[in-house]
């Protein structure tokens, strides 16, 4: 059922891009059979994991690269190893978020090879290094012990200038939990919906199936019922220009996609060449008209991991240390 929730006002910035991400080298990168479960995009591959994680890691320099090339602030997450391997922390976005206030939530992952990956001190002191340092830490880890589970921006697609979160309902987002962080950030709405793929099992991440910029939205409302689906679109229609993708596209991560800025506040829409390649001339122009478009080649993160450049993209809004360490 379609819910919103009106919520206390929080003194908060209404940015919507990030002009800084933080990316997870792909040093673990494999199949995770543990989140294959819900998650239909991913595939398994004749490949050796060595090979594997070659050519992941080459996707991941250039992606970087290119990024920065065109003036993206990238962080560059090495993080710690432990002994338990993380075959996804390729995908950031999933554990942390932050706010222009200089807050970092982390949360409560399904998967238990997913919860290795969140590891908070070592992240704090990458981007007090990067000169994003954080301001303050909350955490709904403890939603753990209720087996409920909220992964981020993965579940979360947010339209933080209208301070609305649009989210999908699976076993990864609960509405409770969505409730909490709504309130904690003070975003007045919530907007979430069920979802059916073909398979009649629900989208695993919102992120897959929409994805929300400045003054556009990209999404697949035909996974959405009919009756919630109106709502959704009436809502993103107010002031965005509505981008319908076929499930198809979606299935080519069309939906994956993440509008950013540079640091001379240039609009650039990130997306994979395998989303590129199937939006519609009309569709680029559309997007276009909203950014450059910097596809980046991650077919095989996209194909084994079954996430795409939005899932590899940790925003961060901490505002820039203005005095010197």
């Amino acid at each position: 059922m379609l819910k919103q929730q009106a919520l206390l006002p929080k003194n908060q910035s209404t940015v919507q891009n990030a002009n800084c991400v933080v990316m997870v080298p792909p040093k673990e990168f494999a199949f995770n059979a543990e989140t294959a479960k819900d998650n239909e995009f991913q595939h398994q591959v004749a490949q050796t994991t060595s090979e594997v994680r070659e050519l992941a890691m080459q996707e991941f320099n250039t992606m970087v690269a290119e990024l920065r090339q065109v003036g993206v602030q990238v962080v560059v997450f090495d993080y710690p190893a432990g002994e338990i391997e993380t075959p996804d922390a390729v995908f950031p976005n999933n554990w942390f978020s932050t706010t222009a206030n200089g807050d970092l939530y982390t949360f409560p992952m399904a998967c238990k090879n997913r919860q290795q990956e969140v590891k908070v001190d070592a992240l704090v002191d990458t981007l007090e290094s990067a000169g994003r340092p954080v301001q303050s830490q909350d955490s709904l880890l403890s939603y753990l012990q209720q087996d409920a589970h909220l992964e981020s921006t993965g579940v979360m697609v947010i339209d933080h200038v209208n301070r609305t979160i649009y989210a999908a309902l699976s076993q990864r987002c609960d509405r409770e939990v969505l409730e909490d962080y709504a309130e904690r950030i003070g975003y007045e709405r919530v907007v979430s919906f069920q979802t059916a793929l073909p398979s009649g099992k629900p989208i695993y991440h919102t992120n897959v199936m929409m994805a929300i910029g400045e003054g556009f939205c990209v999404i697949c409302d035909e996974v959405i019922p009919e009756f919630e689906r109106r709502f959704v679109i009436k809502s993103l229609a107010k002031d965005k220009q509505v981008i319908s993708i076929s499930l198809d596209q979606m299935n080519k991560f069309c939906g994956n996609i993440l509008q950013l800025e540079t640091v001379n506040g240039e609009k650039v829409i990130a997306m994979s060449q395998s989303a590129f390649d199937a939006f519609s001339p009309a569709q680029k122009a559309q997007l276009s008209s909203h950014g450059k478009l910097l596809p980046f080649n991650v077919q095989t993160i996209e194909n084994i991991g079954g996430g795409s450049v939005r899932c590899m993209l940790g925003e961060v809004f901490l505002p820039t240390r203005t005095n010197p360490l």
